[in-house]
C-alpha cells in the first residue's frame, strides 16, 4: 500500500510538472481507507498550488426537459424512464436571461444552460444564443451550453455569441458505454467535446461514477479526460432514481468518491474539478473533504433533482477557511 510519504512525493512530482502514470493513479484508488485524510492532505497540495483556496460555483438552469429520444440508463428525462418528472419544451428567452440573474444572487462565475435532446435544431441554438447575447451585454457571468450533439455551424454560432464552454460528459468507460446506453456511441461524446475544442469554446467533459465501472476504469476515464484536454471536469456520482434502468444501483461509499476526487486532481492537477451531480447523496457528511481536491461546485438544485442550498453551500465553504470565486458584476 502506498504510505503518507510516497503521497506527498507524488503530490510534489505532479506540482513540479511531472505527470502520473496510470499504475500510480491506481494505488491512489486503493489507499487504506483509514489513510483518507492522508490522501485528501496530498491532493490538496495541488489543488492550492493552482487554485489556492478559491471555490468556483456554477448554476445550471433545465432549459427543455425530459422527452429525450435517447436511452440512457442513468438518467429520469430518457425515453426508457418511467419517473414522474416535470417535462416541457424549450422555457422562453426571458426566463433563461431571469436564471442567470438568480445564478449571480448564488455567487455563481458560470451559468450553464442545458437542455435535453439529442442535438439541437437550428432554431433552437438561435434562440440560445439571442438569450447568451444578451446576458454577456449585461453581466460578466461565463456561459456554458450543455444541449447535446453539435455540428460545426452550431458549435461556431454557439462561440460567436460568446458561450465560453461547452459540457458534453463521456460519462462512463468506453469499454461498458453499450451497457448504459445504445442510442448513442462513446466516440461521437469524444467528438462532441472535441468539436467544441476546435472553435474556441473551452471543453467540459466528466464522468458519473458509480454505474459499475472498475477502480482500473476510473483511472482510464481520468487519463481520457487529460488526454482530450478538459479544462473543466464535473465528477458526478450516481443517483439512482427510481424509474430508471439503474434505480437501486449503490456502488459508492462516501470515501469511494473522494479517492476519486483525489485521483482525478494528481492525473488533471491544473484543471477545474466540479464535485457535481450526487454529491450530496453520495459524500454525505464528507461533502466539505471533497473539496480539498476539488476547486468548484454545482449551487442549487440539478436536472431533476434537488441539491443542497446555497446557504449551505456558502457556509460550507466559509468553514473550511476557503473563499468563493464570484463573478464580477
Amino acid at each position: 500500500m502506498i504510505k503518507e510519504m510516497e503521497l506527498n512525493q507524488l503530490a510534489e512530482r505532479v506540482i513540479s510538472g511531472e505527470m502520473l502514470n496510470k499504475e500510480e493513479a491506481l494505488a491512489l484508488l486503493q489507499v487504506e481507507d483509514t489513510k483518507i485524510l492522508e490522501l485528501m492532505n496530498a491532493a490538496y497540495k495541488i489543488r492550492y498550488h493552482y487554485f489556492g483556496n478559491k471555490v468556483k460555483l456554477n448554476m445550471i438552469i433545465n432549459a427543455k426537459s425530459g422527452l429525450c429520444p435517447e436511452d440512457c440508463g442513468y438518467c429520469s428525462q430518457s425515453i426508457v424512464a418511467e419517473t414522474p418528472i416535470d417535462k416541457y419544451a424549450w422555457i422562453t428567452k426571458e426566463k433563461i436571461i431571469q436564471g442567470a440573474q438568480e445564478a449571480i444572487s448564488r455567487k455563481a462565475g458560470t451559468y450553464c444552460i442545458v437542455a435535453s435532446g439529442r442535438r439541437p435544431t437550428d432554431k433552437e441554438i438561435s434562440h440560445v444564443v439571442d438569450a447568451v447575447k444578451e446576458i454577456r451585454e449585461t453581466t460578466d457571468l461565463k456561459i456554458c451550453c450543455c444541449l447535446g450533439f453539435l455540428n460545426p455551424d452550431h458549435a461556431q454560432a454557439l462561440a460567436d455569441a460568446g458561450v465560453h464552454r461547452y459540457n458534453h460528459n463521456l460519462n462512463t468507460h468506453r469499454e461498458q458505454y453499450e451497457e448504459i446506453c445504445t442510442t448513442h456511441t462513446y466516440e461521437q461524446r469524444v467528438e462532441t467535446v472535441q468539436q467544441a475544442k476546435e472553435v474556441g469554446i473551452s471543453p467540459c467533459s466528466g464522468a458519473i461514477f458509480g454505474m459499475g465501472e472498475n477502480n482500473e476504469q476510473r483511472v482510464d476515464i481520468a487519463f481520457e479526460l487529460r488526454d482530450l484536454d478538459a479544462d473543466s471536469i464535473p465528477c458526478n456520482f450516481l443517483v439512482a432514481i427510481d424509474g430508471t434502468p439503474l434505480s437501486g444501483k449503490k456502488d459508492l461509499t462516501p470515501i469511494n468518491c473522494l479517492k476519486i476526487v483525489a485521483m482525478m486532481r494528481f492525473v488533471n492537477p491544473s484543471k477545474e474539478i466540479r464535485i457535481s451531480g450526487g454529491r450530496e447523496v453520495n459524500l454525505g457528511s464528507l461533502q466539505p473533504l471533497s473539496l480539498f481536491a476539488a476547486n468548484s461546485i454545482f449551487v442549487g438544485d440539478y436536472l431533476t433533482t434537488e441539491g443542497q442550498q446555497p446557504i449551505a453551500d456558502w457556509k460550507m465553504i466559509e468553514d473550511l477557511g476557503f473563499e468563493i470565486e464570484e463573478c464580477a458584476l
